[in-house]
This record gives C-alpha cells, sequence and structure tokens, in this order.
C-alpha cells in the first residue's frame, strides 16, 4: 500500500489523488506555455482515448494561444494538468491574458498543485528533499529550483541531486534536454523557446517529442539548463 501523503493545510486542499489502474497509459507532459498547435500535434499522435495525460504545469502565457492550450485540456476526461507559477500569476493578478474569460480563470483555479498516485508526485516547480513534505509552502511548489537560498540558477538543483523516494515529475526549469533519474523527471524542454514538447511514458521511461511550428520566445542561453545526475542510480 502506498504511504499517505502529507501536506501543509493550504497544500493539502489542492492536492489530487488518481488511481490511474483504468487507463492503458500515462504520460507526464512538459510545459506547454500557449503552444496549443504544438500540444494538438502531441495529442495527434499518441492519444488514443486510452491514455491519460498529467501536465506539469504553465499551459499559459508567452506563447501564441494561452485559451486554445486550456479549453484541450478541459474539453477531454483523460487530460488533467497541476497549477503552474505562470497560471497562479494569473490569480494573483500578477498578470492578465485578454483572451480568457470567466470561466477560463475558474478553470485555471480549479487545478491542484500536486497531482499523486502510486509512487508518482506531479508539481511545477519541485520539491526539497531535505524536509519534509509537510513543510512545503505552494510558493516553494510553484517555484523550487535551486537548493542555495535565492539561487535561483545556481547548482545544486534539487533534481539532480534527489536520491530517494517518490518519482517526481516536474516543469518550470527549462532544460536543453529532457531528465529522469529513478526520482525526478524533468520535462520543460522550451517548446515556446524553440526546444520541443516533451512527454513521459510512465510504461517504459520513454520520451516522445515533437517540434513547435517556431520560435514564439527568444530565451538567453544561460537560463536555459543541460541537466546533470550528481547522484548514482
Amino acid at each position: 500500500m502506498t504511504a499517505t501523503l502529507s501536506f501543509e493545510p493550504a497544500v493539502a486542499k489542492q492536492h489530487r489523488q488518481i488511481d490511474v489502474s483504468r487507463w492503458d497509459e500515462v504520460y507526464v507532459v512538459g510545459d506547454v506555455h500557449g503552444c496549443a498547435e504544438t500540444l494538438e500535434r502531441l495529442l495527434d499522435r499518441l492519444d488514443n482515448g486510452r491514455s491519460l495525460f498529467v501536465f506539469v504545469g504553465d499551459l499559459v502565457r508567452k506563447g501564441p494561444d494561452s485559451r486554445r492550450a486550456l479549453s484541450l485540456v478541459r474539453e477531454r476526461d483523460n487530460l488533467l494538468s497541476v497549477r503552474g507559477n505562470n497560471e497562479q500569476k494569473l490569480l494573483d493578478g500578477r498578470a492578465s491574458i485578454d483572451a480568457l474569460d470567466d470561466d477560463d480563470l475558474a478553470f485555471v483555479e480549479s487545478m491542484p498543485l500536486v497531482v499523486s498516485w502510486d509512487g508518482a508526485l506531479v508539481v511545477h516547480g519541485g520539491i526539497d528533499h531535505r524536509k519534509p513534505l509537510a513543510e512545503h509552502s505552494a510558493e516553494e511548489l510553484l517555484n523550487n529550483r535551486s537548493l542555495v537560498p535565492d539561487g535561483s540558477y545556481d547548482r545544486p538543483y534539487w533534481f539532480e541531486t534527489r536520491n530517494g523516494g517518490r518519482k517526481v515529475f516536474f516543469g518550470h526549469t527549462v532544460l536543453a534536454q529532457p531528465f529522469a533519474t529513478p526520482w525526478a523527471v524533468g520535462l520543460d524542454t522550451g517548446c515556446v523557446y524553440g526546444g520541443q514538447l516533451t512527454a513521459y511514458r510512465c510504461s517504459t521511461g520513454e520520451f516522445v517529442s515533437v517540434e513547435p511550428p517556431e520560435t514564439y520566445v527568444e530565451r538567453s542561453a544561460d537560463s536555459i539548463v543541460d541537466p546533470r545526475p550528481a547522484v548514482e542510480e
């Protein structure tokens, strides 16, 4: 039996534990950032109606069609997403998207901070394995990257040094290539920046990626991480 996860009360209310046994396959998908056409390419390739797709958040902002990206996830009962920091910015009033209506924002607000199933945990930013899950704030789950206080892009990164516990799927940190160890899987390969939209097939550990039709936003090389695990499997 899988151990019960413990979160602080505010986070616990936004944790969704799911049963994946009804699905033939589970895919976890990286940051979409409004690249609806790219997402459609991925779903056309993989979605047979019998697979579950879990997104790591940041469906919106930066790319050309945030509303369509949200609608694709809303319209299919085999698609769900955790909340990313860009969804949180909409809810906090730190950002806005003119094309989104009240129903869209209500859907954004309904996104959980955490999705879990047996042996797996999906968050947008990440966790700090040096402390219990119950001590993580929503802000940390949305934005964690570096283990250096206020370090952001300073190594060590949490996912490179994690060496036990559940497998944590995450986005937020733009990676030059997808990252996987038995304890962490990074899926933001920068589709809005001319990279790829990447999915992870949970049954095989295979990455499946599609190219965007164009580069929508330029990003400096020093904010694209070349991941390297710091621990041995």
